[in-house]
Formats: C-alpha cells, sequence, structure tokens
C-alpha cells in the first residue's frame, strides 16, 4: 500500500514523527507499534484527534523480538525506529528481511555504523536505511550539507545545538527533553571533528565558547559527542574544519563537569556500604527524575555557520532557527524538529527519491530540499549572508 508506515516506539518523538506524517506527507496509513499497547493506542488516538482522521492504527509490538517484530514491519514501506539507540542495528536485519525501508533517530555513531554495516543486504531486498535522522545527529548534519551546496568552495563548518527549558533554574539551568543515558553519553565519549583537513578525537565539556543568541542572550557552548555522526568521514576532503557543540544557560558545563571529573560517570561498579553499584546508574537514578520539569515549556536553539568563498570571493552564512513548545499540538520543541526532521526523510524514501542499501544521513537528501520542507512546516530559519572573516564563526 502506497505511502504506508510504521513507527517503532510510540513515544513522544515517534508520536511528533506519526503526526508530522498525517499531517505533511498524505501517509494513508501509519501503525503506531508499542510494547505497550496502552501507549500505542494513545499516540494513535492523539495523532488522529489532531489531524481529524483515523489514519493510525495501534499495535503492541516487541522490537526485539523477531516473531512479533516482523509481521508488524511487513505491511509498511517505512519504518522510523523511536526506540532506544541501541536497538536500531536489532530492528535493521528483521526491516531488511521484511523488505521495509527504515530510518532511526540515532544516538551513538558507533551503533550508527553496525547499522551501515547491512548495506549489502539492504541492496539485496532492495530497501533503503539511513540512521541518525533525528535532531543533532540529524538535522544539524543538513544545513551543513545547504552549506556547502551554498558555496562554491567551504573551509569551516560550525555547528551548535540545544534543548533548553524556556524559564531555567538553578543550578543546572536545564531540562532534560530526551533519556538521560543519551545525556550522559554526549557528555562523557569523545567528539569527532575535521581539523585542518584531518580526523580528530576530542574531549567532551571542553572547549568553552560564548554565543550570543536572539531573544536568549548570551548563552554558553561546549563540545559534546555524536552531534556530528558520520558527517566528518563524509565531508573530510571538502572542509578544513567540521565541528559539533552542544548549547546550554552560562555555567552549565562547569557545574556538569563536577561529575565527570570526580567519577560520579564511571561504569565500573565500586562497592560501598550498602552494596556495589556504579557510578553512573546511581547518577541516572538520582538525576532523571530531577532534570525534568514538567511545569516549564522547552525550546530549541540551532546555530550553523559556514565559512568559505563564493563567487570568487570569502563568505560567511549562518543560519539561526529557535523553536518552541507548540501550545496547539502540545508537541515540545524538541518532539517537533526531532519528529520532523525523521518524517521528511521517511517521505523521501516512500517517494522513490533514495538509492537502496544504507545511506549516510548527510548525502542522503539534498540540503536545500530538506531545508524547503522544514520552511513548508513552518519551522524559521534565518539566514545572514556576509563577507567572510576567519575570526567570525561564532559571531
Amino acid at each position: 500500500m502506497k505511502n504506508t508506515y510504521a513507527v517503532l516506539g510510540a513515544g513522544m518523538q515517534g508520536t511528533s514523527a506519526a503526526y508530522d506524517l498525517a499531517q505533511f506527507s498524505e501517509a494513508q496509513t501509519i501503525f503506531m507499534g508499542d510494547a505497550s499497547l496502552e501507549q500505542a493506542s494513545r499516540s494513535a488516538d492523539r495523532v488522529n484527534g489532531l489531524v481529524r482522521r483515523q489514519v493510525c492504527k495501534p499495535a503492541q509490538v516487541d522490537a526485539l523480538d523477531p516473531e512479533s517484530l516482523l509481521p508488524f514491519l511487513e505491511p509498511a514501506e517505512v519504518v522510523l525506529s523511536c526506540v532506544p539507540y541501541w536497538m536500531h542495528p536489532k530492528v535493521a536485519p528483521i526491516a531488511i528481511a521484511a523488505k521495509t525501508s527504515m530510518l532511526d533517530m540515532g544516538g551513538d555513531t558507533r551503533v550508527s555504523m553496525r547499522t551501515l554495516a547491512l548495506d549489502d543486504e539492504a541492496k539485496q531486498n532492495g530497501v533503503t536505511i539511513v540512521p541518525d535522522t533525528g535532531l543533532a545527529p540529524g538535522l544539524v548534519n543538513n544545513l551543513a550539507a545547504y552549506i556547502l551546496e551554498s558555496f562554491d568552495q567551504t573551509d569551516e563548518v560550525h555547528l551548535y545545538c540545544g534543548g533548553l527549558p524556556q524559564h531555567p533554574k538553578p543550578p543546572f539551568n536545564y531540562k532534560l527533553v530526551f533519556n538521560i543515558e543519551g545525556l550522559t553519553t554526549e557528555y562523557m565519549d569523545q567528539a569527532t571533528v575535521v581539523r585542518n583537513g584531518k580526523i580528530q578525537m576530542v574531549d567532551t565539556l571542553e572547549e568553552l565558547e560564548e554565543l550570543e543568541v536572539d531573544r536568549l542572550g548570551k548563552m554558553e557552548a561546549f563540545t559534546t559527542s555524536g552531534g556530528t555522526s558520520t558527517a566528518p568521514h563524509t565531508f573530510v576532503d571538502k572542509v578544513k574544519v567540521y565541528e559539533y557543540k552542544t548549547i546550554r544557560y552560562p555555567g552549565h558545563c562547569e557545574r556538569m563537569k563536577i561529575f565527570k571529573d570526580f567519577g560520579f560517570w564511571g561504569r565500573d561498579a565500586i562497592p560501598t556500604r550498602s552494596g556495589v553499584v556504579k557510578p553512573l546508574d546511581m547518577f541516572h537514578a538520582l538525576m532523571s527524575e530531577r532534570l525534568k520539569d514538567p511545569e516549564d515549556r522547552d525550546l530549541v536553539v540551532v546555530r550553523a555557520v559556514g565559512l568559505g568563498n563564493k563567487k570568487g570571493k570569502p563568505a560567511r552564512l549562518q543560519m539561526d532557527i529557535l523553536e518552541f513548545h507548540d501550545p496547539k499540538t502540545k508537541f515540545t520543541a524538541m518532539e517537533r524538529l526531532t519528529g520532523s526532521s525523521t518524517a521528511i526523510y521517511a517521505a523521501e524514501i516512500a517517494s522513490g527519491h533514495m538509492p537502496k542499501g544504507c545511506l549516510r544521513y548527510e548525502t542522503a537528501m539534498p540540503g536545500a530540499k530538506f531545508v524547503a520542507e522544514l520552511r513548508r512546516r513552518g519551522v524559521e530559519i534565518k539566514e545572514t549572508e556576509s563577507a567572510g572573516n576567519r575570526d567570525s564563526a561564532t559571531a
């Protein structure tokens, strides 16, 4: 059946992606799958109510059980994997067997590489697989692709993104808008960047810099892992610099670095008076709820800066997005940008505009087309082009 999708994981981002497909991509049927039938039904009812038609059908499915997953995937052209990031490489072989194309929201580049390794199998079964189609990695790297398409030659690409509370509260000035395991992974692992035309690994929670953001004022940005995904490897021969940093309210980096430096994110179990415990597990248990603030609404800020040459002259292009919680649909800013990014790619696959096989996100779709699709969804993207300045990446 044409324009038939499956959403695996009926949580926050999965529900938003389903809404986007129903609202903007003429989806005929969307199968909402979750381990909890109750959750799948709630999400399906929510989307159906928003679009005022019965497009979503709930289903109970175990993402890790092939006998449960295969029949769920077989009727769909494309599945959006919105489950925890470590499950994606387990879902991909079943999607290939079902001859259902797949994309996921990413979360760990090493995990994504395992999915990309299934290229031969995907081609044999005539499906398209694209990992890392979320926000960062995901949307930010497509802004980078847009910049590369805009210049005759691109020297540097600097990417920034942050999901934040609208009303920050000390001491962390932060609102958890996704799984806490993803947050600590970003803060702990090394970041992959391009420096001096070569791939390099840099430590996270380092290289602190100040940014001025419209409507927010002075913000800080620092190195985190995962945001670039495979893009540095894709663009290393085209740019001298390609890097990503996370945006937060001032002071956040210093406070979180205390946990990192003093062993609170250790993965090895240690003895305590009450028993053996892994410090990282304890941190997750203590902080996952404390970093949430259900009374505050969120915002997402994205910035992409490119330096290069255009028509024989040095040029600088800056792209800014400031997205807020939507009071009409009740989707958070993080849900909207992550869900829309993934849904845009799902619709592109369904329309037959992507080749078969496992594709790197940043090469699977032209940046200009992606940006046009974001704007069609009402996302405001401010472009500022000026004469190039090698010291102006963070202006």
